[in-house]
């Protein structure tokens, strides 16, 4: 299918209704995603990334219902992550000599994933290839932005840029364009999206946002390689994605626990209780490791002062859906956040240390020395909940 863009720039990618993980199990995708291809039709036919490897023939397909395959004269390949670069093999199969221009790194990347010596042309920042009528594709390296091999280009006269993994959203519609979805669920897809795949790469991001505004570029499309296009006020997340770089977060306490009779749910409430009679602003969340979705968890993190985890101790260690949370944590690198851990015990008091260490290894700042409770939580160890949440509130 062809969607049109602006002029001569049409969508010509994939929507993914029934996707519900990404990147294995590590993400999820609730509302599918969008895997976005772009042709450009000028004097010179280019063809910007490509869609995942299970959609590759169909992919291939639909391209040749648009334009004689023999007629693309480029190919980029801004990230060479099998869901962008999934159906090159396919195509190339069909116009093996046509050059992709890429990164040095995406050369790399490339031939790891597929074993083939393509007709690869290495680009550097502000090279130009033109594609005619006036008009020059400006190549823009962003490196870890989410991966080495990352790159934006920018279609001159047209303005419009081509991020490629940067201000994407896994969020699948048939409605091209971020004016015409709902406001909500971009907003909240967005966000998603930065906390569990940007957040580690946040110097990074705030160093190619001062390069782009450096470069003085007209952006009137920002073209995603997943979710809408945006086309209204498309600065807009750019400046949310400044924000979300700069130590973001909000008047907002995480309460993360995992339980096996309760007993750890039961000092998480109190503690609750505590923040909330100590300050009735703050917007306080609890989850449960094992039942709640970990990336939303992630999410309100990223919005989160602080964070409080709590599990209680089972084979000298923790559950493990608050161990496994903790190591996603620890290598999405959050700052400027503080912490305090909590949880149960009957033989050995392991657990809340063990959180307590992992979450100074995460890099937070780890303000008060953990709560516990030997076996259930008796009136007292209630009572001391409540107080441990007044006094976490009083040391932010």
């Amino acid at each position: 299918m062809k969607k049109q863009v602006i002029n001569n720039v049409s969508w010509v990618g994939k929507n993914d209704w029934e996707l519900r993980q990404f990147h294995g199990y590590e993400y999820s995708t609730n509302r599918g995603s969008t895997y976005n291809s772009f042709l450009i039709q000028e004097e010179k036919n280019v063809l910007i990334d490509t869609v995942f490897v299970p959609f590759a023939k169909e992919y291939v397909s639909n391209l040749a219902s648009v334009i004689d395959l023999k007629k693309i004269d480029y190919i980029i390949v801004n990230h060479a992550e099998p869901d962008h670069s999934g159906a090159l093999p396919e195509l190339l199969s069909l116009i093996p000599d046509t050059p992709i221009y890429c990164t040095e790194n995406a050369v790399k990347s490339l031939k790891g994933h597929y074993y083939k010596d393509w007709n690869f042309v290495t680009v550097k920042a502000g090279d130009k290839l033109s594609v005619g009528n006036g008009k020059d594709l400006i190549f823009i390296p962003a490196p870890m932005l989410h991966w080495p091999d990352s790159m934006f280009c920018y279609l001159t006269e047209d303005n419009v840029l081509f991020s490629n993994d940067a201000f994407g959203q896994h969020f699948c519609s048939e409605l091209l364009f971020n004016d015409l979805v709902d406001q909500s669920e971009l907003a909240e897809e967005a966000i998603k999206y930065y906390a569990n795949i940007l957040n580690p790469f946040s110097k990074f991001v705030t160093k190619k946002i001062d390069e782009l505004i450096k470069l003085n570029l007209p952006i009137d499309y920002i073209c995603t390689s997943h979710g809408v296009i945006w086309r209204d006020n498309p600065l807009q997340i750019v400046k949310k994605y400044a924000e979300w770089a700069n130590n973001y977060q909000e008047n907002q306490i995480t309460v993360i626990y995992d339980t096996m009779y309760n007993g750890t749910r039961t000092i998480a409430e109190n503690i609750v209780r505590g923040i909330n009679i100590a300050d009735k602003s703050i917007n306080v969340k609890m989850y449960n490791a094992a039942t709640n979705d970990k990336n939303d968890i992630i999410t309100e993190i990223l919005k989160s002062k602080a964070i409080l985890m709590g599990s209680p101790t089972v084979n000298n260690g923790l559950m493990y859906a608050t161990a496994g949370l903790l190591e996603l944590i620890k290598g999405l690198k959050f700052i400027n956040k503080k912490a305090a851990a909590f949880g149960c015990y009957g033989w050995n008091e392991l657990a809340s240390k063990k959180i307590d260490t992992l979450l100074r290894e995460a890099g937070f700042e780890v303000i008060l020395e953990p709560i516990t409770s030997y076996w259930e939580p008796d009136a007292d160890v209630i009572d001391k909940s409540i107080e441990y949440g007044k006094n976490f509130v009083s040391l932010l």
